[in-house]
Order: C-alpha cells, then structure tokens, then sequence
C-alpha cells in the first residue's frame, strides 16, 4: 500500500538489486510441533512474524508459529488465481529498495525485482494536468508536507488543522493523497507527529512474483500451524506462558503477538491477566485505517498507461481514488479507494466497490467500461476476520503509542507489527523490522540454544 515520500512527490528510480548480502538463511525447518514446550510461540505468519521466526530459527530455538488464516502473508497476500497472474491483494510497493532488507532477500531467494516508474500523473476531467499545473499542484503538496512538519514541532495536533489556507482547488486531493490513499484515514484523524516522523518511500520496486509470494517463500522453512487461531495466552505464572488454541496447547517462556492493532483490541484473542490498559489504550489509538484495491482486467491498455503508472484525480470530493495501471505490464487495472469514503463503500460489498471503479474510470476516460471489463476483484481487508483493516496511522496526539505499545509485558510477551514502528509504521519493512526486533529480544531472554535444537 503505498504511501509518498513526506518531503518528496516523485518517485525516483530503484537500482534493480543484483548483489545478495551476506546473511545466515535459518536452517530447514524440523517437525513442527503441535503442542507440548517450546522455547517461543509467534502468533501471527505476516511479515513481522516471518521475520520473528527465521530470527530464532538462525539462533537455534524451539519455536511455533501459529497462523489463525489459512495463508501466511497478513496484510500482504498475493492471488495468483483470480487473475492467473500475481496480485498483491494487500501490500505491493516495496520502498527504499536499494536498502530495504525484504528486496535483498527477494535476490537471495531468485525473485525478479524491478524499479517502479519514476513520476506520476494527475488527471484533470478528461485530460492529464499540464506542465505547469503539475508544477502548481507539487508546490501546494511540498508546501502542505512543510506545514506538517513544522506543525509537529510545536504539538500533536490533526493534519487538517495546519494545512495553508491557501491551497484552493488542489486541498481536496492532497487530503486525498496524503490521507486515505497516504495512511488509509482522513488528516483530521492523524497525527502531524506521525506523518512528519515517518520515513521515506522513494526508490520504489515490485517483486514480479509478488509481495506476498516472496513472504510465503521466506516463511517456508518455519515450523508453521495454518488455520490455528489463538484463543487465550495464560501469563499468570513466572516460569511459563500457556498458549491455547483449537488443536492443542503450548507452553512457553515467550511470545511474540504480530496481530494487527484492530485484533488486539478486538477480544479474539483473550490474555490473562488482561493486556494492559496501557497497551490497550495505545492499540485504540493506532487503530487500522481503510484501504482496498479494485481490480478490473481490461481489453486492452485503454488508457495508454506505461507498466506500473500511478494516476491521481483532480478531485472536488472524497469520492475519488487513485490508479495503479497495467500492474507488471498486464491489461489489469487497480483502483484504490480509503479512508472514510473508502470504508463506506467497502462496507457496501465487492459489487458496489466494482460498479464505483468502473463508473469512476468511465467518468475519467470517456470510455464505455462496462463492455472492456473482464475478470474483477475487489478486496474487503475490514471484513478480514484476521486483520480487520488496512494501516495504523496514529491519531492526533498519539504518535508516542507505538512505543508504548512496543513495551514488554512481563519481560516475556512482546508485541510486534508495523503499528509498533515509529517510522516505517504501515510498511512491510516496518513490520520486518519489528519482528526482528522483538526476536532479539527473546533470544536474549532465553540465552543460548535450545537444549533440544
């Protein structure tokens, strides 16, 4: 889910990677346990929990990975059936590639990696903006980017209240931009602290393969329970953790909880003692915004898209979205709605969001779309029972909770994903980082190897 630079528009060019670091690959998984001890459970198989789990695999512990979906990849899925070519269903760019660990390990494993597209467009009714109003709606963007961060300088207050006054006709899409496509919410329920924190999305790439497919190759060697949802983490006691779930119990001296913000706070998994008001409070305030992908395979490049384009409106409303064309030089076309216009809309069913998508493109084209329409999908990622939306954009006046929520509980539970990073908060680097993070923090906890490796 991409979401631009905070001091920079365009997108430059990512190097194509071709040198594989040096790294230790976790070993081959052994039998995967289906209950009984084991040094550490990981709940959750998205990126932050993959990376947890090759993180003790490399550091020769007992572990588990359980995984309540029947896919590992979280809020990073690719579909290779719906269109019988890759789709990224949930994450797709792969930012600050030329040092983005993930595009390394895509390399090392032998998927293709490819630079996005330098630049993107704006389409004003019928027509692309000129030169010179691309120049006019850039300077309002850097100059909206600026207010921000010298916003945030002072206090934590909603993006909306800092933004010049004088942006006129532009405001609706860089609220657009920077909002429901940027972090899934509107500015008015964002932190300016959050977005002015968050770290560069520039040198962009794909993974032709797709996003997800790389996760589900990275996860591979883990000992890994799909479809087995946790129902109670017991941390009464000192010297172990009981982890329940339908097909049996663990115990534990670790866990690491990857679950998104929306889950943890949701009840569907039970903790005893209870999570933390603390750390339920900073969930709340973290909660996953709304972002979804409609996908419409054409008849052709009816747009005359490059591969890969981005395509924003010149918008009067927040009924607008934005174009993701001839994804890896297919005829499919992504569009991409959020925030609240977004939520609504999913909350409307795939069929809403397809006719919106197709309306919306004819509207912008002056093309019959309903004839040059073939196979469609449309993601609902609130409906998702395991994710339940889509980025953890903070509220105003929050940004401090990803830390709070990144506390240990006990010295034993730690809770990882991209809401618990205070700079690559709704990324998948982001979340790979948490995972790896808290995983250093058990191997310390439990020193050496596992007696039983």
């Amino acid at each position: 889910m991409r979401r631009l630079s905070r001091r920079s528009f365009l997108a430059s060019s990512a190097a194509v990677l071709t040198a594989a670091p040096a790294f230790a690959a976790p070993r081959p998984a052994p039998e995967v346990p289906r209950s009984g001890w084991v040094d550490a459970v990981i709940v959750g198989a998205g990126a932050a929990g993959i990376a947890a789990g090759r993180r003790l695999a490399a550091a020769r512990k007992q572990f588990v990975v359980l995984e309540a979906a029947d896919q590992v990849g979280g809020r990073c899925i690719t579909d290779t059936k719906t269109f019988g070519i890759p789709y990224d269903r949930g994450a797709h760019w792969i930012y600050a590639a030329d040092i983005n660990p993930l595009a390394k390990l895509a390399v090392q494993s032998g998927l293709d990696i490819y630079a996005a597209p330098p630049g993107q467009r704006v389409r004003i009714g019928r027509r692309y903006a000129r030169e010179s109003e691309m120049e006019d709606f850039l300077s309002s963007l850097v100059r909206a980017n600026v207010a921000i961060a010298d916003a945030a300088r002072k206090s934590d207050v909603a993006c909306t209240q800092v933004l010049p006054k004088d942006l006129g006709e532009w405001r609706p899409t860089i609220e657009f931009v920077l909002g429901p496509y940027g972090c899934s919410k509107e500015l008015a329920d964002v932190s300016t602290a959050d977005l002015s924190r968050s770290g560069e999305r520039d040198n962009s790439a794909f993974c032709r393969q797709g996003f997800g497919a790389l996760l589900a190759k990275l996860a591979a060697p883990l000992p890994l329970l799909l479809a087995t949802p946790v129902k109670t983490i017991e941390w009464w006691s000192r010297a172990r953790i009981e982890v329940d779930t339908p097909k049996g119990q663990f115990k534990t001296g670790a866990v690491i909880i990857t679950v998104s913000t929306n889950v943890l706070t949701s009840g569907k998994i039970k903790l005893a003692p209870d999570l933390p008001k603390r750390q339920l409070d900073a969930a709340a305030k973290l909660k996953l915004g709304s972002r979804d992908h409609v996908a419409l395979e054409l008849t052709g490049n009816l747009f005359g898209l490059r591969a890969d384009e981005l395509v924003f409106e010149k918008s009067e409303s927040r009924q607008t979205a934005a174009i993701f064309g001839n994804m890896a030089g297919s005829t499919i076309c992504v569009v991409d709605v959020g925030g609240s216009f977004g939520r609504d809309l999913s909350a409307k069913g795939e069929a809403a969001m397809i006719d919106f998508a197709i309306n919306w493109l004819g509207g912008l084209y002056g093309t019959d779309m309903k004839s040059a329409v073939k196979r469609r999908h449309a993601t609902r990622w609130n409906n998702e029972p395991w994710v339940l939306g889509a980025i953890s954009a903070a509220a105003p006046g929050a940004q401090s909770s990803r830390k709070v929520l990144a506390e240990p509980l006990s010295g034993r539970i730690f809770l990882a994903g991209e809401a618990t990073h205070e700079t690559l908060w709704g990324t998948v680097n982001g979340a790979w980082e948490s995972g790896e993070r808290a995983a250093d923090a058990v191997v310390k906890l439990l020193g050496g190897p596992s007696k039983r490796s």
